[in-house]
C-alpha cells in the first residue's frame, strides 16, 4: 500500500464536513434513544450522518479502515489507516439545542492521528491539522460594518493559525489554570468517584487538604470541541476519562499541530494510546512541570476494562 496523501485527505475530510453540517443545523432531533444509560444518547441524526461519511470514506478509500461511533462494536484501533469518525460529538447539546456540537473526522495510522478536522456546523467554525503542517482555525470574520437596509451582507471567512496568541503565554501552574473536565456517562463505581474527588482538589483552596484551586473549571460537552479550545489557547487543560478514539483522534493532532501536548489521565502516563480512553491535554505553553502538578491532584485512578 502506499503512503497516504495526506493534503488530500484533508480536503475530502473539510468537504464532507461542509456536506454534513447543514444535516445537523436543519435537524429536528424528535427520536432520541439511549444506549448505556439516559445520558448516553443517539439520535436519527447521528446514525444519518455517520452513514454519509462512511460510504464517502469506503467509496473514495476502499483500502481503508473505518471505525465510527455509531457502528463499532470494539472501540479499538489496529495498525492499519483508518478513518475515526464521531458524526456529532456532543449529542447531548444537539439535543439540548445547545450549539457547542461537531464533526469530528480523522485520519489515524499505526496508532497516531495524522490528520484531524472537526467543525462546529452551528458556529461554522472549522478547526483543521496536518501533521507537520500546523494546525488552523477557519471562521466567519466579524464584519466591522452592517449593510444598509435591502442589501446583502456577503459571509466572508478568516483561516487563523492555532493558537490564536502567538507567542503562548506560559502557564506557571494549575492555580492560574482554566480547565475543562466532563461528567461522561460513568455515573457510578470507581471512575466517578475519582472524578468527584479529582474535581474537588482542583477547586479547592490552597490551604485545604493540598488543593490546587484553579481559576474554573468548564464543562461543555463535547470532547472534539474541548481539545480544540485547548489548541485556541482559551481553555488552559482538558482532563477526560471514558471517551472513545472518535471523540478525541481529531483533537489530538490538531492541539499538537497548536504545540500542545497530550499525555494520559494517570499519573506517570507520558505515553498515552488513542484508544486508551483517559487523557489529559494541554496548550502551548504549559509544560511538564503543569502535567506532574495536575496529576498530583488526581485522586484514584480511572481504569477502564477495555484498555487495561
Amino acid at each position: 500500500m502506499t503512503d497516504p496523501n495526506l493534503q488530500h485527505i484533508h480536503d475530502f475530510l473539510v468537504g464532507l464536513a461542509h456536506k454534513a453540517g447543514p444535516k445537523i443545523v436543519s435537524a429536528n432531533p424528535a427520536t432520541v434513544d439511549t444506549k448505556k444509560n439516559s445520558s448516553d444518547l443517539v439520535t436519527e441524526t447521528d446514525k444519518a450522518v455517520e452513514d454519509l461519511i462512511s460510504s464517502s470514506c469506503r467509496s473514495a478509500y476502499p483500502d481503508y479502515a473505518f471505525l465510527g461511533e455509531e457502528t463499532s462494536t470494539s472501540g479499538r484501533l489496529t495498525e492499519s489507516p483508518t478513518f475515526v469518525i464521531d458524526p456529532i460529538d456532543g449529542t447531548t447539546n444537539f439535543v439540548h439545542a445547545h450549539p457547542y456540537v461537531s464533526i469530528s473526522m480523522a485520519f489515524v495510522r499505526k496508532f497516531k492521528p495524522e490528520v484531524g478536522v472537526v467543525y462546529n456546523p452551528f458556529t461554522q467554525h472549522l478547526y483543521t491539522a496536518i501533521k507537520g503542517q500546523g494546525a488552523y482555525l477557519t471562521s466567519p470574520r466579524i464584519p466591522t460594518s452592517f449593510p444598509m437596509e435591502g442589501q446583502h451582507m456577503e459571509s466572508t471567512y478568516e483561516k487563523r493559525k492555532l493558537p490564536l496568541r502567538s507567542p503562548p503565554v506560559p502557564l506557571p501552574d494549575l492555580s492560574h489554570a482554566l480547565v475543562a473536565v466532563e461528567y461522561g456517562n460513568e455515573r457510578s463505581g470507581n471512575n466517578w468517584e475519582s472524578k468527584m474527588a479529582t474535581f474537588n482538589a482542583l477547586g479547592r483552596a490552597k490551604t485545604a487538604d493540598d488543593g490546587a484551586m484553579v481559576q474554573s473549571v468548564r464543562s461543555l460537552g463535547s470532547a472534539a470541541l474541548n481539545c480544540c479550545s485547548v489548541a485556541r489557547g482559551d481553555i488552559d487543560l482538558y482532563w477526560e476519562g471514558g471517551c472513545w478514539a472518535w471523540d478525541v483522534a481529531a483533537g489530538w493532532i490538531i492541539v499538537e499541530e497548536a504545540g500542545g501536548l497530550v499525555v494520559g489521565g494517570n499519573k506517570g502516563e507520558w505515553e498515552p494510546k488513542v484508544d486508551g480512553r483517559r487523557y489529559l491535554v494541554l496548550r502551548a505553553g504549559a509544560g511538564n512541570a503543569v502535567v506532574e502538578e495536575f496529576w498530583s491532584k488526581v485522586r484514584g485512578k480511572l481504569i477502564y476494562e477495555d484498555t487495561d
